[in-house]
C-alpha cells in the first residue's frame, strides 16, 4: 500500500472500531464477535506503530497513555457541581412534590424523570468541537481534581463526538462506576497476588477491595493511566450544559438524554419520564426490588423536574438544586461492642461525645468511631459500656448507633454519664435551657476552642488564608506564635521558619497570603469572626444591613432579628458577642490592622478598567484567582468564563492550559500577567519572583 492507502485504511479502522465500541458500550447491541473485534484492533495497533504520523486523535489504541500522572491538578468548574438533598422516605418525597408544586406557576405542565443513583464517582466532562478536552472529579463542588488522561481509558466515554450536530462547547455530567464482573476480577487477581507471598486468610481479606464504589474512585486516582484501562471502568451520563453556537436541544431532560447518546454517551436504559409523584412510587419501588439484578451498584433513586425551564424558576440552594431529589435506600445495619465514649471540643465550646467502637465494616468501609451527637442521645439510647450496639450510616456516609442489644449486655456494666467538665480545660459544662448541646464557657482560653476559631478565621469562605492548613495553625498556637487569630497579622517570617516542615519559600508564601487577607470583603470578615450560629449566608445578610461594623455593634436585639432570614436566636447570639469585651477587643485590633468593615458602596468603586473583559486562567503569586476577580469587578472590569474574540484581556498566571494560551494568541487577545495587571489598577505590590515562568516573551 502506499501511504495514501495506509492513512485512507488507518482512517477506516479508526471509524470502524469507534463505531463497534459505541454499540457495544453505549446501545449494548454488538454486531461483531470480540475475536473480530480484537483482530481489527491489533491491525490498528501495528499500523500505528509502523507509521505514527497517520495516527487519529480518536484512536482507541490511543486511550491509553503511556506517561505517569504525577499529580492531579485542581481547576475550577465552569458550572458548580451541587450534590442532591437526600430523602429517606416517601413522605419526603412528597413534601419535595409539594414543594415543586408551590414555587411554579399554577398553570405550570411539567412531569418527572427518575434515574438510578449509581454508586461511584461523580465526574464532569467538557468538550470543545467535539474533542474531549477535559475531565474533573466533583472535588469540593467548586473545584475537581484533573483525571483527563485516566478517563480517556474508559471505553464508553467517547474520545470524539459521533455526528455534526453537537455544540461547540459541552460539558456533561455522569458517573464512574465498576460492575460487579469488574469488580470480582480485580479482587480475584489481587487475591492470587496476596496468596503469592504467603498471607493468612483474613490478612488477604483486609487488603482486598471493599466494594466496587471505593475501587472506582481509587482507580481513577491511580498514577498510570494504563494500569486504569485494565479496571474495567464505565460511565453513565445524566445531565448536559451547553456553550457555543446555537443548536437544536429538547427542551426537557428526557429527550435530551436520548439526543446526546446519538453523539456517543452512555446514558442507559434504565431513566423513566413520570407524570406525577404517584408513577415515581412506582419507579422507586420496583428497582427497590430489583436492586440486586443490576450489574452494578446503585443506593437510591433521582428524581428530577423533566423540564428545563422550571430548573432556572426553581433555583437552588448554596449546596443542592431545588427541581431535584435522591431517594436513599434503607443502610446496611450491623451488630459491634461500644468501648468506651469519648469527648470532642469544638471551636464554639460545643462538646460532642464520641463512641469507640470494636472495629466493623458498614457498606465497605471500616468503622471505629461514631458521633453520639449530646446527652439527650446516650440518654434515649441507654447506653452502658461494653454493650452490644446495632450500627447504620446514616445516608451510607456517616456511622450512627441506632439502638443497643439489651439481651447481650454484660453483667456490672457501667452506665455512660455525660461529661461534666471539658475534657481539656476542665471547665465545669453548661447547657442552655432549651438546648441539647452543652458547652465549655471558657471561650478565651480553651486551647481546642480558641485553635478552632484561628481554622475557621482562614478557612475558604472567611479570610481565605489557603497556605495555613490545621496543623500549621495547631503547631503555631503550641509554639505561642500565636493566641487568637488578631496575632496572624504580627507573625514574620522567621516565626515561621522556626516551624517544622517550613522552608524560607513556604513561609514567605505563608506571610504574603496573610499580608492579602486584608483585601477580603466585610462580608467575609464578619463570618470569619465565627459568632455562634451566624453562617456564609446569614453573615452576608447582616453586613450589607447594617454596611458597616459600628451599626451592627450598637444595634438592639431587636433591630438584629428585623434582618430578612435573621431571627430570635441568631439574633440573641449576634448581640451577645458584641457585649463582649474581648471581642470588641479583637475587633479593633483588626480595624487597626487594616481589614474591611464596610461595605463597599457602588459609587465607591472605581472605573479603571472601564467594562473591559477578563478571563482569569492559573495560579498567581500575589493574589488568589477568586481576589482577583473581586478586583476586576471592584475596578469596573468584567469576568468572562471562556476565550472568544470579544475578550479584551486574558490575564495568566503559572500552569495556564497551553490550548487557552493558544487561543488567545490565535485570537490576537492582550495576554498580561499578575503585575501588569496591577499596575492597571494602579496597586502597588513587590515584583515577581525572577523564576517566573515567562508566558508572554
Amino acid at each position: 500500500m502506499d501511504s495514501s492507502d495506509i492513512e485512507k485504511r488507518i482512517h477506516y479502522l479508526n471509524t470502524t472500531l469507534n463505531d463497534h465500541n459505541y454499540l457495544y458500550y453505549v446501545l449494548a447491541k454488538p454486531k461483531i464477535s470480540d475475536q473480530e473485534f480484537d483482530i481489527l484492533l491489533k491491525e490498528l495497533e501495528t499500523l500505528e506503530q509502523q507509521y505514527p504520523e497517520y495516527i487519529q486523535e480518536n484512536s482507541p489504541i490511543q486511550r491509553v497513555g503511556s506517561d505517569l500522572t504525577k499529580k492531579f491538578k485542581s481547576v475550577k468548574h465552569q458550572y458548580p457541581m451541587l450534590s442532591l438533598s437526600n430523602s429517606y422516605n416517601k413522605e419526603e418525597l412528597i413534601d419535595f412534590d409539594e414543594r415543586v408544586k408551590k414555587n411554579l406557576p399554577p398553570d405550570a405542565s411539567y412531569d418527572y424523570i427518575c434515574e438510578l443513583k449509581y454508586d461511584g464517582l461523580a465526574v464532569s466532562l467538557r468538550y470543545e468541537k467535539g474533542k474531549l478536552v477535559q475531565a474533573l472529579t466533583r472535588g469540593d463542588g467548586v473545584k475537581g481534581d484533573d483525571i483527563t488522561n485516566n478517563i480517556k481509558t474508559i471505553p464508553s466515554i467517547p474520545l470524539k463526538l459521533r455526528g455534526d450536530d453537537y455544540p461547540e462547547i459541552l460539558e456533561i455530567r455522569g458517573e464512574v462506576i465498576m460492575s460487579h464482573k469488574s469488580f470480582n476480577k480485580l479482587n480475584d487477581a489481587k487475591e492470587i497476588e496476596l496468596l503469592k507471598l504467603g498471607l493468612f486468610e483474613d490478612e488477604i481479606a483486609e487488603q482486598l477491595y471493599k466494594n466496587p464504589r471505593n475501587a472506582a474512585s481509587g482507580s481513577l486516582k491511580l498514577q498510570n493511566p494504563k494500569e486504569v484501562a485494565k479496571r474495567g471502568l464505565d460511565c453513565f451520563l445524566y445531565y448536559v450544559f451547553i456553550e457555543g453556537k446555537e443548536i437544536y436541544l429538547p427542551d426537557n431532560l428526557c429527550d435530551t438524554l436520548k439526543k446526546v447518546q446519538e453523539w456517543g454517551f452512555k446514558t442507559g436504559f434504565y431513566f423513566e419520564r413520570c407524570k406525577n409523584i404517584e408513577e415515581v412510587f412506582q419507579y422507586v419501588n420496583f428497582w427497590s426490588e430489583e436492586r440486586p439484578t443490576l450489574p452494578f451498584d446503585i443506593d437510591g433513586i433521582v428524581v428530577k423536574v423533566n423540564e428545563f425551564k422550571y430548573h432556572n424558576t426553581l433555583g437552588h440552594t448554596a449546596k443542592s438544586p431545588r427541581w431535584a431529589i435522591a431517594y436513599k435506600f434503607p443502610s446496611e445495619k450491623v451488630e459491634t461492642i461500644l468501648r468506651e465514649v469519648t469527648y470532642q471540643v469544638g471551636r464554639t465550646g460545643a462538646i460532642t461525645p464520641v463512641a469507640n467502637l470494636v472495629p466493623v465494616q458498614i457498606s465497605g468501609t471500616t468503622v471505629k468511631r461514631a458521633s453520639i451527637h449530646n446527652a439527650d442521645i446516650i440518654n434515649e439510647l441507654d447506653l452502658y459500656l461494653g454493650d452490644f450496639v446495632y450500627m447504620e450510616k446514616g445516608g451510607e456516609i456517616i456511622p450512627k448507633i441506632l439502638g443497643v442489644n439489651k439481651e447481650k449486655r454484660p453483667k456490672n456494666a457501667h452506665k455512660v454519664t455525660f461529661a461534666t467538665h471539658c475534657p481539656e480545660c476542665q471547665t465545669a459544662l453548661t447547657k442552655k435551657e432549651g438546648e441539647s448541646v452543652h458547652y465549655c464557657p471558657n471561650i478565651y482560653n480553651c486551647p481546642p476552642q480558641l485553635i478552632g476559631k484561628i481554622e475557621h478565621f482562614t478557612s475558604r469562605k472567611a479570610m481565605y488564608i489557603n497556605a495555613l492548613g490545621e496543623r500549621t495553625v495547631a503547631q503555631l498556637f503550641r509554639n505561642n506564635l500565636i493566641a487568637d487569630y488578631t496575632d496572624l497579622y504580627k507573625l514574620t517570617i522567621a516565626d515561621v521558619e522556626s516551624l517544622d516542615g517550613f522552608k524560607e519559600k513556604a513561609s514567605e508564601k505563608l506571610i504574603h497570603g496573610i499580608e492579602i487577607s486584608k483585601s477580603m470583603p466585610f462580608e467575609r470578615v464578619l463570618y470569619a469572626l465565627g459568632i455562634r450560629h451566624v453562617g456564609e449566608t446569614v453573615a452576608k445578610k447582616l453586613a450589607f444591613y447594617f454596611e458597616n461594623i459600628d451599626s451592627l455593634m450598637i444595634a438592639t436585639q431587636l433591630e438584629i432579628a428585623e434582618v430578612p432570614e435573621v431571627g430570635v436566636k441568631i439574633a440573641e447570639s449576634v448581640f451577645d458577642f458584641f457585649r463582649q469585651a474581648q471581642n470588641i477587643l479583637r475587633i479593633n485590633k483588626l480595624k487597626e490592622i487594616g481589614l474591611v468593615f464596610e461595605i463597599v458602596k457602588e459609587e465607591d468603586f472605581v472605573d479603571l478598567l472601564q467594562s473591559k473583559s477578563f478571563v482569569v486562567s492559573g495560579k498567581f503569586n500575589h493574589y488568589s484567582r477568586e481576589q482577583i476577580k473581586q478586583l476586576i469587578e471592584k475596578n469596573g472590569g468584567k469576568n468572562v468564563s471562556s476565550i472568544s474574540a470579544k475578550t479584551d484581556f486574558v490575564l495568566a498566571g503559572e500552569d495556564m492550559g497551553p490550548s487557552k494560551l493558544k487561543k488567545a494568541k490565535d485570537l490576537e487577545i492582550t495576554i498580561i500577567n499578575e503585575v501588569a495587571f496591577l499596575n492597571m489598577i494602579q496597586l502597588d505590590v513587590v515584583s515577581l519572583p525572577t523564576n517566573q515562568r515567562d508566558l508572554f516573551g
